[in-house]
């Protein structure tokens, strides 16, 4: 096979489900959510644009599900050329104080050790000439966002390490900032927030798109 592959991390909702649906028309799609009914609907809309997807109803929390992903992934077209990591958990707003444990331990779990998995299952299968592209997010230190803000802060350090690593050698590592999008977990975060003032994550994921010059 030599279509490209992208896998897309988060794929069911918002930009994850954006960005597969921009890059359907030069890759095939590897979409990994935990959400199978969102994973249908967006195959549904990949088709209707001629595309095609492998959709993979799984929690990237699990490592043993992520492992084997991997090793099919190797077994079916032996690389991913390109992975977009959008997954994340956006825990209640809440004072430091008052930080909720069952909340604390579902931020770390998605939002930093899935991450500190994934980078080295993924780093063979894109090997020198892939990209992998994460999202920073500048919430961390400010009040209320504390296991949010830490984790998410704390997974950007993990991959400007990597990016730094692998500089000279590859992959390509992008950390980029999105602009405010009407999401639900911008929702839950901002709730009230004039959605005109936010941008749609099709335009979003097609303007970074073209900032990675794909």
């Amino acid at each position: 096979m030599t279509q490209k592959i992208a896998l897309i991390t988060g794929a069911s909702r918002g930009l994850g489900a954006a960005f597969a649906e921009a890059l359907c028309d030069t890759h095939h799609i590897v979409a990994v959510a935990r959400t199978t009914g969102a994973l249908e609907e967006l195959d549904d809309r990949i088709q209707a644009r001629g595309g095609a997807a492998t959709l993979a109803p799984m929690d990237i929390t699990n490592g043993d599900a992520m492992a084997q992903l991997c090793r099919s992934i190797h077994d079916r077209w032996g690389k991913v050329d390109l992975w977009v990591h959008t997954a994340a958990h956006g825990a209640p707003l809440t004072p430091a104080g008052h930080i909720d444990q069952k909340d604390w331990a579902k931020s770390v779990s998605i939002n930093l050790d899935a991450v500190g998995r994934l980078i080295p299952y993924l780093t063979p299968l894109l090997g020198a000439e892939g990209q992998a592209v994460f999202f920073d997010d500048p919430r961390g230190g400010q009040k209320f966002f504390g296991s949010y803000g830490a984790t998410k802060t704390a997974q950007i350090a993990l991959a400007r390490s990597w990016q730094a690593e692998t500089e000279a050698t590859g992959p390509k590592v992008h950390i980029l900032s999105p602009n405010g999008m009407p999401t639900g977990t911008r929702a839950r975060f901002f709730p009230g927030e004039p959605k005109d003032t936010l941008v749609h994550s099709r335009d979003e994921a097609t303007r970074m798109l073209a900032e990675l010059a794909l």
